[in-house]
């Protein structure tokens, strides 16, 4: 039961200092991400942006393995 609380209070940590930086650091808008505006249709692909938030997410998880 102590390895799911412990788990709990990781995860809450991440999501907590996540959400500090994100007012500090403006993602979404970064060189790379296409933007196609046409008409009154706007379609947003941020193709960078994800490829940044897949790296971060993999960084935690797998310090968070390794920690374990």
């Amino acid at each position: 039961m102590t390895g799911i609380s412990k788990l709990l209070m990781t995860l809450g940590v991440i999501i907590f200092v996540v959400g500090f930086l994100m007012q500090f650091i403006s993602l979404g808008k970064l060189p790379g991400d296409i933007l196609v505006k046409k008409g009154n249709t706007t379609f947003y692909f941020p193709i960078v942006t994800s490829i940044l938030i897949s790296i971060i997410l993999s960084a935690i998880f797998y310090f968070i393995g390794r920690f374990r």
